[in-house]
């Protein structure tokens, strides 16, 4: 069995990092909007030199970082969660458990970069299903694991 300080030391380090990953992409989002001069809101052209006021919820690009964010809040979320119970109840050596967090932290990275390039399918759907099938490895070993199945 691992040390629990040092496992959530690794925890908390792939944590921040995904977590840090994720929170960039609101102040890209309003990078762009600025630039652009896209807003969704109506109060907000009062920041805009634009004649044109009437708030955009289809600017393909920042479209495209929005379902980047909420993508990563589905993931990220839960791999935070599971990701730390897993780091003290799971009973992998912890190997295993970085191996787990990198896989993770990486395939995010990686999504992230296919989903903002664009980058050709099925990349994205590949890094994806590596970021999920990870959580439900740490679920499934943390269950059983828990309950002694």
């Amino acid at each position: 069995m691992s040390n629990p300080e040092e496992t959530l030391r690794y925890f908390a380090t792939y944590a921040g990092l995904a977590t840090v990953k994720m929170v960039i992409l609101g102040p890209m989002t309003a990078f762009y909007r600025l630039k652009d001069e896209t807003f969704a809101n109506e109060e907000d052209y009062a920041l805009s030199t634009k004649k044109d006021r009437r708030p955009v919820f289809n600017h393909p690009r920042i479209e495209r970082i929005r379902r980047c964010n909420l993508n990563d809040l589905e993931n990220i979320v839960p791999f935070v969660i599971i990701g730390g119970l897993f780091a003290v109840y799971s009973g992998a050596p912890l190997t295993t458990i970085i191996w787990h967090y990198r896989i993770f932290v990486g395939s995010r990275f990686l999504h992230c970069i296919a989903y903002l390039l664009p980058l050709p399918q099925p990349i994205r759907a590949l890094c994806y299903g590596v970021g999920l099938s990870t959580n439900l490895s740490m679920a499934i070993r943390l269950l059983s694991n828990v309950w002694q199945l």
